[in-house]
Parts: structure tokens; sequence; C-alpha cells
């Protein structure tokens, strides 16, 4: 416990030794100090401090030397650098002072670990003065008797410390005040001065390392004086148009010091000065003329001045004064140049006439007129034709020939020498040759190489050629012995068209053009591709040029790269000049992406993309599958038609089989029991108009040698039971016909009975005709020559009563009148049949079934005449419309086997006038 509170009191007392001044009458002594104090230190020097302990210290609080810590701004000092002297004593040695800082303390690790400062000490590195330099002066003219003196040298080098300078002069016997310079330290102003005495001058700089003086300067005042620049200068014109009269003020008193000038003049708005010869203006003066200048043209004039001997500053230059000489007569004639228009009429030219404004110092004034005189050099006797004009252009409507245009510009004081153009009929003369141009800085150099003749002047054309603007031509004339000339003003990345003429004393060249750029770059856009005509293994592009505000230069070539889907791609450099380009060999049915760029000399810049797709065949192959199958099958459908002309008969029986016509058939003997009578009176009453409505045919054909059994003749049965039904009348036992020929039935009572007859058939027809509203109608029955057998439908409903009785009375009635040849002698029976058309014998051949539709049919009788029946089947069948002779003729077939038997046909229709299968 004791020894906690012993420590906090030496704590406690080195605090108040520390902080107490070292001072006679202070509370509290400190505990040590530090050799040397506050030093000032060369700049890179050896240096060592020592840091002392007072007794009392020691004795109170157990401090020694040995617990001291050196320290530089807070940053502790590496011990090795430390080193104890005795007891109360450490030192500190640093070997560059270029690293010291400040403070530097000393300071003391007591027990405990508590460190305590002890004292602390400001260093100050720099360096000592060095040797001012290069001093002088000059006096400055203030005022018209007043005078500074201003000295200026060279410091030297930074020294890091507080440097004072003096600048101290004397004259041999006495010593001035010295000049202190005010916040800067190269520079005095000594206000008393005086002329004609010589004064040494020089300036000393001190620090605390040391003290430097600079090289003395003895020199008279006069003699580096620098007067003030004239004043009041004004500039008048003088009588002739190329003078200028200056006048000045000098403000130093040529008693004093005798001053010489030097005067400089220049054109508004140029920038080159111009001096007057120094030996024009080297004596004292207050005025001069100024001569050769040019006529009505504004200059500026500025003067300055210096002693007379050249010993001394030359005054800073005067403000400037300008002044215009008066006019003179126009030192030359306007530049001339013509437009020739000939599209009207090749017989008239319409002559634009351009010439170009006097420059200032040409016109010499102010241009009032141009005045334009036109002379026909074809016709000497034409008189001259003379115009004045304000403006710089004038159209003329000449016919062709050749013509001399002479211009002259007039102002206040005359007229200018004539600008001569000679206009020829035709530009005969040679050409220059080689024209190239070249980028030059800004400008665009024009070059040629001059014809063999003698060459007055040569005129340059140029425009800006733009799509979106007409060529705004611009023009120059050039000497006749140049060979190239600058272009001013033209603008970059635009194109130009120039034209060189040389003019001739005779006449004119013919004119040489080249376009230009004065600098290019790449296109401002790409060219945008499209397919003309797309092929199987090829693609026609086509593009346009693009414009010449699109170009930015020269398009050196086009570059097509394409490409198909899957990233094969071919690159292909096209002629700038073409805007077509065939792509081939191609892969059919193929999309492809096609790329195009423009390029200059600068650059390049592709279009936008394009696809197209090949196509699947090429030019001809579907012309070469389609034509040999259209062909082929011509020659197919060809041979057809010949195969089926040629086979018509086999193909006619088997899809229009031929139908025997009832007409031509002789029936079997046969007829009704009951046969009526009728007298017809007309051949009218007998055939009504439209009687004939249907005719229907059966064929059914029967070996008369086989016996048929009971399932073969249930289709007869059928057909019966139809018939008994029907009110109508069949040929056969019952049935009604005008004529009927020996033919046997065939009855299913007869099945084992073979027929005795030539023929297996028995010709049929039944003819009803249809009664008037409410008469009884007429029968009329016809003979067949049919040689189909007969349909038991076809028999009378009444027969069909007497059943198998009535089958073996027709039967019996065929087989006894078989032989009869029965001829009807009434022709109205067959009146109608007088309407068939022309037929081929062959087509008579067939037979026909008339059947008419009535309300109510009765048979007629069979005692009709067979000389009648006979004369009408005469009649019918001999009777065509060519008056051609049809004979009745009886179709007779063999007898057909079991599988060859069977056949027939479906019912007819006969119309008025023939009939047709159905």
């Amino acid at each position: 416990m004791f020894s906690r509170w012993n420590w906090v009191a030496c704590g406690f007392y080195l605090v108040l030794n520390i902080c107490s001044p070292d001072a006679s009458g202070g509370l509290v002594q400190s505990c040590g100090h530090i050799i040397p104090e506050s030093p000032v230190l060369p700049l890179g020097s050896n240096f060592t401090a020592l840091c002392i302990l007072n007794e009392s210290c020691l004795d109170f609080g157990n401090i020694y030397a040995n617990q001291i810590i050196w320290k530089i701004k807070n940053r502790v000092v590496p011990k090795e650098q430390y080193r104890e002297i005795n007891r109360t004593v450490s030192s500190v040695t640093f070997n560059d002072t270029s690293s010291l800082d400040s403070p530097l303390t000393c300071n003391i690790l007591a027990d405990g670990q508590i460190e305590q400062n002890i004292y602390g000490i400001t260093v100050t590195v720099g360096l000592a003065p060095e040797k001012p330099k290069n001093l002088s002066c000059i006096v400055h003219q203030v005022s018209k008797l007043t005078y500074h003196m201003t000295c200026t040298w060279d410091p030297g080098r930074h020294t890091f410390l507080d440097t004072k300078f003096r600048l101290r002069y004397s004259w041999p016997e006495d010593i001035f005040p010295d000049c202190i310079p005010k916040n800067v330290n190269n520079s005095c102003t000594i206000h008393d001065v005086h002329f004609f005495v010589n004064t040494e001058i020089w300036v000393e700089a001190a620090n605390a390392l040391g003290k430097a003086e600079s090289d003395p300067l003895v020199l008279d005042p006069v003699d580096i004086v620098k007067p003030l620049s004239p004043q009041n200068v004004s500039v008048t014109p003088a009588i002739l148009p190329t003078v200028l009269q200056l006048t000045w003020e000098n403000w130093i008193s040529h008693t004093v010091i005798r001053l010489k000038f030097n005067i400089r003049y220049r054109v508004v708005g140029d920038t080159h000065w111009i001096e007057v010869p120094s030996e024009d203006t080297a004596s004292e003066r207050t005025s001069f003329s100024v001569q050769g200048l040019r006529p009505y043209t504004e200059y500026a004039f500025s003067i300055r001045c210096m002693k007379e001997d050249g010993v001394g500053y030359w005054s800073d230059w005067s403000e400037e004064r300008t002044g215009i000489t008066t006019e003179d007569k126009p030192s030359k004639g306007p530049p001339i140049w013509r437009i020739i228009d000939a599209s009207h009429s090749p017989a008239c030219w319409t002559v634009h006439l351009l010439w170009k404004a006097l420059k200032r110092f040409e016109a010499n004034g102010v241009i009032l007129q141009y005045e334009v005189t036109v002379r026909d050099k074809s016709s000497l006797s034409s008189p001259l034709k003379k115009y004045n004009v304000t403006s710089t252009n004038h159209t003329l409507q000449l016919p062709n020939g050749t013509y001399e245009v002479t211009v002259i510009a007039r102002n206040s004081a005359g007229a200018s020498p004539p600008s001569v153009l000679l206009i020829p009929a035709s530009n005969s003369k040679a050409p220059v040759k080689n024209l190239s141009t070249l980028p030059k800085h800004d400008k665009l150099w024009v070059g040629w190489t001059a014809p063999n003749s003698y060459v007055l002047k040569y005129v340059i054309e140029w425009c800006l050629m733009s799509s979106s603007s007409d060529c705004f031509l611009e023009w120059q004339i050039a000497p006749g012995d140049a060979q190239g000339i600058d272009l001013k003003g033209i603008k970059p990345f635009k194109c130009y068209l120039i034209t060189v003429y040389p003019l001739y004393a005779d006449g004119q060249g013919s004119g040489q053009s080249v376009k230009a750029y004065l600098k290019q770059d790449r296109p401002s856009k790409g060219p945008i591709v499209q397919t003309k005509k797309v092929g199987k293994a090829e693609a026609v592009l086509t593009w346009n040029h693009l414009t010449v505000d699109e170009q930015n230069g020269f398009i050196r070539n086009y570059t097509i790269v394409y490409k198909t889907i899957d990233g094969n791609e071919t690159v292909v450099t096209v002629d700038p000049s073409k805007t077509e380009y065939t792509l081939s060999p191609l892969t059919s049915d193929t999309l492809y992406t096609v790329r195009m760029m423009a390029s200059t000399d600068n650059g390049s810049r592709s279009g936008p993309d394009f696809t197209f797709t090949t196509q699947k065949f090429g030019k001809g192959e579907i012309e070469a599958i389609v034509v040999p199958v259209c062909l082929a099958f011509l020659l197919i459908v060809l041979l057809g038609v010949l195969f089926c002309f040629n086979k018509r008969d086999l193909i006619k029986k088997h899809i229009w089989p031929i139908v025997p016509d009832p007409s031509k058939s002789n029936i079997a003997q046969w007829s009704p029991q009951v046969p009526a009578k009728h007298n017809f009176n007309s051949k009218d009453q007998m055939y009504p108009e439209g009687s004939f409505t249907d005719v229907s045919v059966v064929e059914i054909e029967a070996d008369d040698k086989k016996s048929f059994s009971e399932q073969d003749l249930k289709p007869f049965d059928l057909l019966k039971k139809e018939k008994s039904t029907s009110e109508g009348h069949s040929s056969g036992i019952g049935g009604s016909s005008c004529m009927s020929s020996p033919r046997q039935s065939v009855s299913d009572s007869d099945e084992g009975e073979t027929t005795q007859n030539t023929s297996s058939t028995v010709q049929y027809s039944t003819v009803v005709l249809n009664g008037y509203r409410d008469q009884t109608p007429v029968q009329v029955f016809s003979r067949s020559e049919s040689t189909q057998p007969l349909l038991y439908s076809e028999e009378r409903s009444e027969d069909h009563a007497g059943g198998a009785d009535s089958i073996a009375l027709r039967q019996q009635y065929f087989r006894q009148h078989g032989g009869q040849d029965e001829t009807n002698t009434d022709r109205p029976c067959f009146e109608r049949a007088k309407q068939i058309t022309h037929a081929d014998e062959g087509d008579l051949v067939g037979f026909v079934q008339l059947q008419f539709s009535g309300q109510s049919s009765q048979p007629l009788g069979l005692e009709v005449e067979k000389n009648t029946q006979e004369a009408a089947l005469s009649n019918v069948l001999q009777t065509s419309i060519e008056g051609q002779t049809v004979r009745p003729e009886i179709v007779e077939e063999n007898p057909l086997s079991i599988d060859e038997m069977p056949k027939s046909y479906l019912p007819q229709t006969v119309r008025q006038g023939g009939y047709m299968p159905q």
C-alpha cells in the first residue's frame, strides 16, 4: 500500500517539475534540459543533442539517464543512436539532418512504466544563401521629369530559411540607404535617381547560416533609361493616294536625352507589320510621311523611341492609330469568265458572263459600275454592244460564233485596264495534261502539265457535287506560267469536280476534269442489296450506287459476304462501277444471308443483311419432267382411242348390244282368241298423233333341244303373274299383231318338247293405242321380227284364267299357223314407221317393240287379211328418208349352250322418229 502511494507522489512531482518554468522565482524546477537549444542546422549535416537530468529529480524518483527515450514528433528514435554518457546525461546522434523534424523531445520511463516528457527543442534545417547573380537595372520614365530605377537579380537556390536581400548602391564618396525588397526577393526599385554620375550597385543576401553578396554593377543611370512612348499620335491622308502623314509628341526633353524613332504599319485586318527603315527615323522629330502605300486602303500605325545613340531601352509601342489613303483608279481589270448554255438551241447561245469583284487594294476605291463591251469577231461590220452593269454578272443571248468580251471597272478616280475574254465558236485548242490533285493541310492543290503552246492564263472551275442541290460553280484564274494552284475553302469529306481550261491568245482549250476530296472518311451508310433473279445454283444480286453525299470518299470496291444458315461464309470483291453481280455456284433449296460493304481509302461500312432462298429445281427441269409425262399421257390416250376405234364393234357389242328391230321381225303365226276387226276410214283415226309412247323389249334365248327344269322356269312364272295383273295384250297366245311369222312359242308346259322350226325364238310385238278422252281405244296388232321368245308377262290377263289349258291352246295355235304367211293389207297399220330416220342397213336389223299405253285397250281380231299385213310390213321396211329399200329379215341364231344362253336386256324406250337403248 505504501509503495503505491509512493509512485503516485513521484509522478506528481515530475509533472510539476516538467510543467513549471525554469526561472528564478519559479515554484518548481525542471527535471532536465536539451543542449543545444533550438538550433539551425545545415541540410544534410551531422547533429548530436544531449539531454541532462537534474540531481534533484534523481534523488526523489530514482530516475537515471538509461531511462531516457528520444522522440522526433512523437516518433521514437532507434536506440542504436543513443549514448549514455553518465547517470544524468544521454545523447542522440543524427548522421543526416534532412530526416529531422520538430520537435525533438527527451522523455523518461520511470518506475511503473510511466513515460514522462522531460524537455523538447525546435530544430530548423536549411541552407546558406548563394551569391546573387545577373544583377541588372533599368530606369523607367514615369513622367516628363520623374524617373525610377528598378534592379533585378537571380536570388539563387531556395534556402528553406528566412533570407534577407538588400539592394545597396553608392557613389564614390557617398553611400545611400539600402533598398529592401517588399514581398519579393529578386527586385527592388530606387526612386531617387541621378543622371550623369557613375553609381555602384550590388545585392546582399543573409540568413541564420550565413550571407553572400553579388558582383557590383557600375553604370550611369542615363544609359539605362526606357523613355515613355510618343503620345498623341495622329494619321492624316496626303495629296498622293499612296502617302499618309504621321505626327506625335515626345515626353522627354531633348536637352536631357536625344531620341530616335521606329515606325511600323499594317493593313487593317492583316496581322503582318511593316517597319519603316530605321535610318529614315534616326533623328529627333515629331512627324513623318509614310510612302508607298496602297490607294484607298486603311492602315494602322504605331511608334516607339529610345536614346539616339542606341544605348538604353526602346520604349513601348504607342497606341495604334488608323488612316485611309485616298482613291486611285483600279490597278487591274476584274477577272472574267463565262458559262455557255446551248441546250435550248445549238444555233443560239445563252452566255452567262461572270467576273469577280476586285480586292480592296486592286479596286483602289469604291467601284461604281462595270462597263461590258461585246464584239462579234466573225463579222467586222457588226456594231459593238455596250452594257453598264453594277453587279458582277450579266447574261447575253448570242448567235453561235466567236466573240470578244471586255469588262472595265470604274471608280471615282478613273477606269481600270480592260479585262478581255475570247469566246470561240468551239474549244478546239489543246487541253492541259496530267491533271491531278493533292490534299495539303486545309488546302487542295491542283496541278497540271502545260500544253506545248503558249498559254495566257488558266481558268480553274470547281463545284461541290451533291445529290440534293445543284453544283454551285466557283472559279479562279491562274497565270499562264503556273502549273498548279491551291484551292481554299474546300470542305472535308465532300466531293468536288475540278475543271481546268487553258486560254490562248486566239482561242480556248477544252477543259480537263477530275474529282477530288480534301479528306476522306468511310461511307455514311452501306449499300442495300436485293435479288434480281434467283435460280437453283445461282442468284443475281443488284444494288444502287451510294449517293455522292453518302460516299464520303472514292468507293474503291464493294465486298459481298454471303453465308448459309450453318455459317459457311464466302467473301467476294466487286468492282465499284458495277451494280449487279451473280453468285454461283449455290446449293439448291438453301437459305442464304447476304451483306454488302462499300469501302473507301479511310474505311468501310456495311449495309443491312438480306436473305433469299435458292430454288429447288433449275430452269427447264420442271419442263423436262412435265413435257415427257404429258406426251406419254397423250400417246397413251391416242393409242387408247385408236384401239377403241379398231375394236369399236366389240366394244359396241358389250356396251350397246344390237337390239333387233321388231318392225323387221316375222312373228310366228298367231292370232288372238277374239280378234277385233276395225275399219279405219283414215290414217289419222287409226294412228292418232302421239299414240306411240313406249316400246319395251325383252329377249330370252333358249336351246330348243334342252329341257328346262322348274328352277329355270321360275322367272317365267313370275312374268306370267306380273302380266296377269296388267291391262295390255301380249303377242303369243291371246296377243295381238298385225303380222306374225310361223315361230314356235316357248311354254312352260312343253318342257320336254323339241321344236321342229329352224329358230328357237318367237318374234312378237304389242301395239296399244290410246283412246281419245272417254272413247274406246282401237287396238292394232303388228307382226314383230324379234328373235326373242315370247314372255308370259306379255300375255292377256284373260289367258291366265285358263291356266295350263290356255298355254296349251297358244302352243297349238302357233303350231297350226307356223307356216302361214299372213299379209295385212291395211297400210295405215304402219304409217308411223315412216318417221324413222335414215340409218344404215345394219341398224335396221334390230327390232322395236311399240307399246301404246292408254286407259283401256281391246285386242283387235285376228281376221285381218294376210295381204293387208304383208303390204303394211313391206311398206314399213322399205321406207327410209333417203329412199333406200330395207327388206324384212329374219334373224336366226344357233342354239346356245347352257353357259351362253342366259341373256336379258333392259326395257327399251322409243320416241317418235326412232328408238334408243335405255
